[in-house]
């Protein structure tokens, strides 16, 4: 404000003073030459009436004009004006002084002098000279008078309108003012144009947006400060400004443009323009107002993923009771028939793989309930040297990679679910795998890690197992890597998008953490981090190892038939004796009635769900108020239920996830009933 009053003083001042000297200079000139131009005319005039009037007495006597002393005297007194001080003279060809009226006349002096004529002769001439000292006072005067008067004038136009003009500046200044505060309070770019397209105003938003500042802005191409292009075709987006200018009405930008910034950043956006016109409605700029949409645009996606998730999720939950159960009748089978051959037999070992298919098969259930349902891991104590063999034999199977495996002999034990870590384990190295189509080497390592405060790894302090799978693969390109776990976010033409995603869902449901690192032509490296135990793993049970047997009586409440039968089957062989029930309902009552009868039941085997019916979960109520303790096992082929994974706090004793084999079902019937024991 202060500058633009100085600079309004300084031309206000400019101004008063030229018009002062125009006035005061102006005046007095213009009067001097008029009056020099009418006295110049006077005098003319003047000469040509005496010229004339001693040309007639010459033409009267040519002989004796020039004695004619009365009448030439008469006529050199003769004054055009009162007051007007002259000096008249008439002389010969020779110059010689014929008549006079000599006056004394201060100089500067104006003559005019007119031929005497005779017969066609010059005979003389007349002259008259006139002082211009009069004329001079009076142009001084009208100096003076000019000079107050310009003067007046300067005062005039430097002060009066000078207020007048501050306050107008003071008001313009503040609504401007007003203006920049609205403009900088909006939360969104605003970018002002002419009608030629040409930036005139951009906000700091907008700024922050195009990389921009309003200097560098400022007079450029609308084109050239709003890069605009469509997303998805990557082409250039029509200029807004010429398609207001064109309809004259606010219009929107269309779906998927992405602004890209002076320094290469995208960002998807929403935006619209709008006219601005004058008080005449003739269009006289453009106003655009964006902001940026990449959150919100994510956002929609995450709830559009969210949905399809939860679609699979139920989808999956169905299949993968349905299928589990299946699993369940056919691995119990395989291991009911394992009992009755030989290990040394051919066809022990068929069977022995076919029960690890089946065990396999049950995985791939896991690979939609845990990321689209996220269920949580049944964790129990492992080696995890023994996950990472068995998955490198299985994923590399056929194929032309080899695997190279460093396991330290002090590796500690985890806390996992064996299936969970091993799916995990698996998809890295089939992704790997598939980045070396020509073959190549695959390194997995694992080691001991302490997590400090110091580190940059987002984990708790505390002992951890870190899994290396290095492959020698074509590498993943930088602005990949930021998506890789992104759910559906894949580089392959038939991939789901779902196995990284899942991998990611599955270590940290593990309070583990997962990372990648990649160069371009020289491989990929995923490490995953995993909490390490201080209890002892579990002895892994051979499948040739006889289960443990037991007595007593054992309830199975299923709605398979073919579980039922199976389980039937499996607990006779253990040396059980085994009755069966449908449902939830048909359990209590087999339950209450054996109960009073005196021949309870000493444990009780239930499916969590029933389709239409009741399941164990609540079942398992009615039971406890029957029998407070009574013990049970939950069975289910929805391995993601947050049941299974924390069962006690459901009333439930034990917990066996079908498809399950005959020494899981043996060591689960052993361990509860022993805990009662």
């Amino acid at each position: 404000m202060q500058t633009a009053d100085k600079r309004l003083t300084l031309i206000m001042s400019w101004m008063a003073g030229i018009a002062a000297v125009m006035i005061a200079l102006g005046m007095p000139l213009v009067y001097f030459g008029l009056s020099y131009q009418h006295d110049t005319a006077s005098l003319e005039t003047e000469a040509e009436i005496n010229a004339r009037i001693v040309t007639q007495l010459i033409n009267a006597d040519p002989e004796m004009w020039r004695f004619e002393e009365l009448r030439l005297a008469e006529l050199m007194s003769r004054r055009s004006g009162e007051g007007t001080k002259e000096t008249r003279r008439i002389l010969d060809t020779r110059n010689i002084l014929i008549a006079e009226s000599a006056e004394k006349l201060a100089p500067p002096l104006l003559m005019r002098s007119e031929t005497l004529m005779d017969a066609g002769i010059v005979v003389g001439r007349i002259e008259i000279i006139r002082s211009l000292r009069p004329l001079l006072m009076k142009t001084v005067l009208m100096m003076v008078l000019a000079s107050m008067l310009g003067s007046a004038v300067f005062f005039a136009i430097r002060i009066f309108p000078l207020r007048t003009l501050r306050r107008t500046l003071k008001s313009l200044f503040e609504e401007k003012e007003r203006a920049q505060v609205t403009l900088r309070s909006i939360g969104d770019g605003v970018i002002t144009t002419d009608t030629e397209g040409k930036v005139v105003l951009i906000n700091a938003i907008a700024e922050r947006l195009t990389g921009w500042t309003q200097r560098e802005a400022e007079g450029k191409p609308l084109a050239e400060v709003f890069y605009i292009i469509n997303e998805r075709t990557r082409e250039r987006c029509e200029n807004p400004v010429d398609k207001v200018l064109r309809e004259g009405k606010i219009v929107d930008l269309a779906n998927h443009t992405a602004l890209i910034a002076r320094d290469g950043a995208e960002r998807i956006i929403a935006d619209s323009g709008a006219p601005i016109r004058d008080e005449s409605g003739n269009i006289i700029g453009v106003v655009l107002v964006f902001r940026d949409a990449t959150e919100k645009q994510k956002l929609e996606e995450e709830i559009l993923k969210a949905g399809k998730l939860e679609s699979v999720g139920i989808l999956a939950g169905g299949i993968a009771h349905d299928f589990n159960n299946i699993l369940t009748a056919i691995t119990g089978n395989i291991s009911l028939a394992m009992r009755d051959i030989k290990p040394s037999d051919a066809i022990f070992r068929r069977l022995v793989d076919a029960e690890s298919a089946c065990l396999r098969a049950k995985e791939l259930t896991y690979q939609l309930l845990t990321f689209s349902k996220g269920g949580a891991p049944v964790k129990k104590t492992v080696s995890v040297s023994e996950i990472i063999e068995d998955s490198a034999r299985l994923a590399l199977a056929g194929s032309n990679v080899r695997c190279k495996i460093s396991v330290p002999d002090d590796l500690l034990p985890a806390d996992v679910d064996e299936g969970q870590i091993s799916q995990v384990i698996n998809n890295l190295l089939i992704n790997a795998v598939e980045a070396m189509p020509g073959g190549g080497v695959i390194t997995v390592r694992a080691e001991n890690l302490t997590a400090g405060k110091g580190d940059a790894l987002p984990l708790a302090y505390g002992k951890y197992l870190k899994i290396s799978i290095q492959d020698q693969g074509t590498g993943i390109l930088p602005g990949h890597l930021r998506k890789i776990f992104d759910p559906y976010f894949t580089t392959k033409q038939k991939g789901s998008g779902l196995g990284l995603a899942i991998c990611y869902s599955i270590v940290k449901k593990h309070d583990g953490h997962i990372s990648v690192e990649s160069v371009l032509g020289s491989g990929t490296t995923f490490s995953i981090y995993l909490p390490a135990s201080s209890k002892e793993p579990a002895r892994k049970k051979d499948s040739r190892e006889e289960p443990i047997r037991g007595e007593g009586k054992i309830l199975v409440m299923d709605d398979e038939a073919i579980v039922r039968d199976v389980t039937g089957q499996i607990l006779k062989h253990l040396g059980y004796d085994a009755e069966f029930a449908g449902d939830g309902s048909e359990a209590i009552e087999l339950y209450r009635k054996a109960k009073e009868s005196g021949k309870p039941f000493d444990l009780v085997i239930m499916d969590l769900t029933v389709p239409g019916g009741m399941g164990g979960k609540e079942a398992i109520h009615w039971l406890i108020e029957i029998d407070p303790d009574v013990r049970a096992i939950v069975s289910s082929g929805y391995s993601d239920n947050l049941v299974m994974s924390d069962f006690r706090q459901y009333g439930f004793k034990g917990v066996v996830a079908k498809p399950y084999k005959i020494q899981q079902l043996a060591l689960a019937l052993h361990n509860v009933l022993n805990d009662r024991a």
